[in-house]
Order: C-alpha cells, then sequence, then structure tokens
C-alpha cells in the first residue's frame, strides 16, 4: 500500500533534503538544490518546507487523466500500437521558455488539480481500461517522486507498466530510486550545448547526459530521447552531428531518437515552427552517424515515423502519425531476415491507434 494520508489532504513527507547549518533547508533531488526558509517553495512549486522538513504537497492529485497512443510519448519501440494512461501533476524544476506544457509545467493553481488520484485508484483505471502502461507526463515526474514511485508500485502489482516522460534533471541517489521503477523513459535531449540549458531552460546538460548513461548501463529501463529542434538555437547540423555522435558513442546505436519540431509558444513566440526539411536532415545525420533508429515528430511524414530494419532495410513497423499500418515482426525479428529490432515488443502490436480519450478518475471506484 502506498502512504497516501487523507482523501483531503494532498501533502507527505518528501525525500532528499538536508538541514544547512544557517538553517536554511536545500532539497537534493535535482541540481538546482533550492535552499528553503519555513513555508518557501522550490522553483518546481510543489517541494516545500513545512514544520522544518521537506514535503511534496501534490501527492494524489493530477492535471488530469488521458489514454493515449504510446507513440504519443513519444515511444516508437516499447508496447507498439497499445494505450496508456497518461497523467500529470503540476510544476517543473526547468523554466524552458518553448514550454509546450506551460499551462501544467508552470501552473502556480494547485487547486485546479483533480481530487483524489490514490495510487491504487490509478493503477485499477488503467487495468479496467485495458491500458498495457502509465506514463508520467505533462510536467517533469521527477519533482513528484514519492507519488510516482507508489503509483509505479501499485501498477505493476497488476502487471501494468510505467513509463517516465522526463528531462533527467536529477541527482544521483533520487535517480536511483525513481528509475528502479520504471520500465521505460523517453528523455528530453533538449540541445547538446551548455548554453541552451544555461539561457532557454536553467538546467544542466551534463546532469541529462549522466542520467542517459545511467539509464543505459545500469538499468532495464527502455529508454528513447527526444530533442525539440528550435531555428536558430540548436537545430544546426554541427549540433546534430555532435549529439548524435555522442549518443551512438556512450549508449549504443540501438536508442532510438526523436527529433520533433517546434511551434511558437510560451515565452519563445518570436522563433519560427520548424522547417520539415531541417527534421529530415537530423534524421539523416543520425543515421549516418551509426543511429538505428531516426525518427521525426510533430509533422506528417510517414517515411520518418517508420521503423526499418537496421541488416535488410525492410519496413518492420509503417507509421502514418500514431496509426500503425504494417507489423513485419515475428518475437521482435525482422520477418524478412530475421535480425532483431530493438525494443519492447509483444507478439502482435496493439490497435489503439490515434485514439485520445479523457478520463474522470471520480467514476471509478476502489
Amino acid at each position: 500500500m502506498s502512504n497516501y494520508i487523507a482523501q483531503d489532504s494532498y501533502t507527505v513527507p518528501g525525500k532528499y533534503w538536508t538541514m544547512l547549518d544557517n538553517g536554511k533547508i536545500r532539497c537534493d533531488l535535482c541540481p538546482r538544490y533550492c535552499k528553503l526558509q519555513e513555508n518557501q517553495r522550490g522553483l518546481c512549486f510543489v517541494r516545500a518546507r513545512k514544520n522544518d522538513e521537506m514535503v511534496l504537497t501534490t501527492y494524489g492529485r493530477s492535471s488530469g487523466f488521458c489514454v493515449d497512443p504510446i507513440e504519443k510519448k513519444p515511444l516508437n519501440h516499447f508496447l507498439p500500437g497499445t494505450p496508456i494512461l497518461s497523467f500529470g501533476t503540476a510544476g517543473c524544476n526547468l523554466t524552458c521558455k518553448f514550454c509546450q506544457n506551460w499551462d501544467i509545467s508552470k501552473s502556480r493553481e494547485i487547486d485546479t488539480l483533480a481530487d483524489q488520484a490514490s495510487p491504487e485508484l490509478i493503477a485499477k483505471v488503467a487495468h479496467e481500461l485495458g491500458c498495457s502502461s502509465v506514463a508520467f507526463t505533462y510536467n517533469d515526474p521527477v519533482i513528484f517522486l514519492e507519488y510516482a514511485v507508489d503509483v509505479a508500485k501499485a501498477c505493476h502489482e497488476l502487471g501494468i507498466k510505467t513509463v517516465a516522460v522526463t528531462a533527467g534533471e536529477i541527482c544521483e541517489e533520487p535517480r536511483r530510486e525513481f528509475f528502479a521503477h520504471m520500465d521505460a523513459a523517453n528523455v528530453d535531449l533538449k540541445a547538446f550545448t551548455q548554453r541552451f540549458y544555461k539561457e532557454i531552460c536553467t538546467g544542466d546538460l551534463q546532469t541529462v547526459l549522466d542520467t542517459l548513461v545511467y539509464l543505459k548501463h545500469h538499468t532495464n529501463v527502455w529508454i528513447e530521447t527526444t530533442t525539440l529542434l528550435i531555428p536558430g538555437e540548436n537545430d544546426s547540423a554541427q549540433e546534430i552531428d555532435e549529439m548524435t555522435s555522442w549518443v551512438v558513442e556512450n549508449l549504443g546505436c540501438d536508442v532510438p531518437m526523436h527529433f520533433t519540431a517546434f511551434h511558437p509558444d510560451w515565452k519563445m513566440l518570436d522563433k519560427p515552427s520548424t522547417p520539415p526539411q531541417t527534421l529530415s536532415m537530423a534524421r539523416k545525420i543520425a543515421i549516418k552517424n551509426g543511429v538505428r533508429y531516426a525518427y521525426t515528430g510533430n509533422v506528417h511524414d510517414k517515411k520518418g515515423g517508420s521503423t526499418l530494419c537496421h541488416n535488410c532495410g525492410e519496413s518492420l513497423i509503417v507509421r502514418d502519425w500514431y496509426v500503425l499500418h504494417e507489423w513485419n515482426l515475428q518475437q521482435g525479428n525482422c520477418n524478412k531476415c530475421g535480425t532483431k529490432c530493438a525494443g519492447v515488443f509483444e507478439d502482435k502490436p496493439g490497435d489503439w491507434g490515434s485514439k485520445r480519450l479523457p478520463v474522470r478518475l471520480k467514476d471509478f471506484v476502489l
């Protein structure tokens, strides 16, 4: 059972903090290391100091639930075609100027969150709706680690897998605990320069790279990466070349990479949308550097969204947006040459397609 404490109370003790000599509490969850006085919140807004300890203020509350295609996370090599129950809370530990979920991640209106979403109820709803997995998404789940871990435990008891959609900005010790309960992750590799991370996201590139290396070499978590290409900021051929070369050298050639189109949003309205040719260029560079599975996203690109056998070139999974049109895999192997395709596959693909199903948890009971 989880530590969900009461129907109308959403504050629970938080982990990973240190009491400093000057009387402040330092949050050790992420490399921002917020230092808090009594009743002060961290930048993420959901972790706060109360009664001389760290607390999580959004345990058991969500910004909403929706059943999505798993390809929307995006994950192309983890249970393709299956439905995934997605939810988030509020707040974020980054300040990305281009945030496309800013109404959630930048939210300071805790009272607008949906009521009573206990870990056990979330798992039960996912099971009843036939979802193969639950996604922690919309805002970064590392900031609600305690809640996410409890939800993951409840899901695993019912045979439901868990997915983290994260920017990877998390310290070493909490990183180990958080990902010990995840089955798959899409890590947002926002750029490949510290300038971008510092000036546009107030984050740290090396922390994200450390997270990726940890996931690949010290866990069984299936990982894919996503990079939103923003004109004039992180879309140069040189940067993409350096990024994809690093991925192959440090993570291997089997980690799928998604290059997705930017649309003006939040505080970055002065940039144009990403041209489709930029995404195609990034995909070609990735493949040239040895990335076996490189994809384009946020645009209609059937070729860029499909999976090919890296050995013989056979079309293994043909995708049009989130709809699967061809499936030429048998037990994860190419039907033509027998070469294994990296990923987590069932014998048959799911048939959820592109449907989106909003869910109200209050319609379900434990």
